[in-house]
């Protein structure tokens, strides 16, 4: 199965960038055939250019939810994000809804079972900064853990 292990983030943006860091420890330790590395900041749309072609994705993103704790991980499905409260431009159309257009328009897109999200619950996004808060720190060799997880049990299933 073509696999997309996907780091979101943006790496100047202190806990924005977790996404990232999880996936270039991920690569370093797991190598297979069928499964490809990359990083995007992208969402909306431009997320389908990223992602088309693929038949599974592990995409790992920070989260920010009212009652997360910090270094949190969640396993989530595209369905599980919320729509956004903007969703009247492309350029805040939900994940959900990015797949179903792609799809509507003939893509080759990851059905929702084989598309997962890794979010970790992070402190703060918006300050400039290369490092992660401490307890998103703390939290990157446990989803490195989970990545790899996710990443055999689809391996063996292939």
């Amino acid at each position: 199965m073509k696999t997309l292990v996907l780091g979101m983030g943006n790496t100047i943006l202190c806990d924005d960038g977790v996404g990232i860091y999880v996936v270039r420890e991920v690569a370093k330790r797991f190598q297979s055939e069928d499964i490809e590395f990359d990083e995007a900041s992208v969402g909306g749309l431009r997320i389908l250019d990223v992602i088309r072609g693929y038949e599974r994705v592990i995409m790992v993103d920070a989260i920010r939810t009212p009652e997360g704790q910090i270094g949190e991980i969640q396993l989530l499905s595209p369905q599980d994000m919320r729509l956004s409260l903007h969703a009247g431009s492309s350029h805040d159309l939900s994940l959900p809804g990015a797949l179903a257009l792609g799809r509507g328009l003939g893509m080759t897109l990851p059905a929702d079972e084989d598309f997962t999200i890794v979010a970790i619950e992070v402190e703060d996004v918006l300050t400039f900064s290369e490092t992660c808060t401490p307890a998103v720190e703390k939290a990157i060799p446990r989803a490195v853990e989970v990545v790899l997880s996710e990443l055999m049990s689809g391996h063996d299933e292939a």
